[in-house]
């Protein structure tokens, strides 16, 4: 099997991303980004997709976290399409739910090469620590937009702000893994009907 790899860097006026990813990795994990509730976030998807997973960022953090949240998904979302390559083989369609105390979360994705974002998420409060919960939003568009992915993402319930989060995070993780697995049955073959995705 080819290697499922991707170092993808990004840089603007805004922002410096440098994304190391591996599909088929540990879930070993790596971060320097100035906003350590994300990195927690990350760490949850790099550890519950068995991905191995850097990211370096330096951002307008002065300003606020919008640009470096965006641009890390966006990096991601490109990473991952450059790892996957032309898809073979991958089961393509991935959920999770995934608890944790009050709060559940069901996370759906589709390697589909169309981007879309359903997000369905409702936080008691503004802010994680210093965080701005909004921009989980932007990160997770970004993501689908630049891997070119169909992504539902649904908080069935939750009171705390950090639990919510954390269980998205972790479905997000599981759900890919299940999505990009190797499928024996399929071979080399494009799990669709079109031939391409």
């Amino acid at each position: 099997m080819a290697q499922r790899e991707a170092e993808v860097s990004r840089e603007t006026l805004e922002t410096r991303i440098k994304v190391t990813l591996n599909l088929d990795g540990q879930g070993k994990s790596a971060f320097e980004t100035g906003l350590p509730f994300l990195e927690h976030m990350l760490d949850q998807v790099a550890r519950h997709g068995l991905f191995d997973l850097d990211v370096r960022a330096q951002g307008d953090l002065h300003i606020d976290a919008h640009h470096t949240v965006e641009d890390i998904g966006i990096t991601l979302g490109q990473a991952m399409a450059q790892a996957l390559s032309d898809k073979r083989g991958i089961r393509r369609y991935g959920h999770a739910y995934v608890p944790l105390d009050e709060a559940l979360s069901r996370v759906v994705i589709d390697f589909s090469g169309r981007p879309g974002l359903e997000y369905h998420a409702a936080y008691p409060r503004a802010r994680v620590g210093e965080f701005d919960i909004d921009l989980l939003h932007e990160f997770f568009q970004g993501f689908a937009n630049h891997a070119q992915v169909t992504l539902h993402i649904d908080c069935l319930r939750g009171d705390n702000s950090h639990h919510i989060a954390e269980t998205i995070f972790k479905a997000f993780g599981r759900a890919m893994r299940m999505a990009l697995e190797i499928d024996p049955a399929l071979g080399d073959i494009l799990p669709s009907t079109k031939g391409s995705l």
